[in-house]
């Protein structure tokens, strides 16, 4: 009677510790959990992103110091990055020309810097 009772026990604890986990697998795959691991992630990976472009920007920094000091240069701690530059490509013109009857404007010729050549210019 003593074993019987012993494997009883022994299975009703198996069945308890198996529904357990069941239950708390099936918990962690509903959508809401898996949103809500999804974003942890993504906030995880962002600090690691961030820390690394930190460590980056130090090495940076120090290494830039010691390519100054063994070229002998001497530049301001607190230096700022020169202002951008504005290129014109083009020059927007209205010309207008006056005639005794009529008022002609020509109307400016447009050049991308992407295609400096009109195409159409050649046929």
């Amino acid at each position: 009677m003593l074993r019987r009772t012993f494997w009883f026990t022994a299975g009703a604890a198996a069945g308890v510790w198996a529904t357990t986990k069941v239950h708390r697998k099936l918990r962690q795959l509903t959508p809401e959990s898996l949103a809500a691991q999804a974003a942890n992630k993504a906030i995880d990976a962002g600090h690691k992103v961030r820390e690394f472009a930190v460590d980056v920007r130090a090495g940076m920094l120090r290494r830039e110091a010691e390519l100054g000091e063994a070229l002998g240069l001497e530049a301001p701690a607190g230096r700022a990055l020169p202002a951008p530059r504005r290129l014109t490509a083009i020059e927007y013109t209205d010309r207008t020309e006056h005639t005794d009857r009529t008022e002609h404007t020509e109307r400016p010729r447009t050049t991308h810097s992407y295609n400096p050549y009109d195409r159409n210019e050649d046929h």
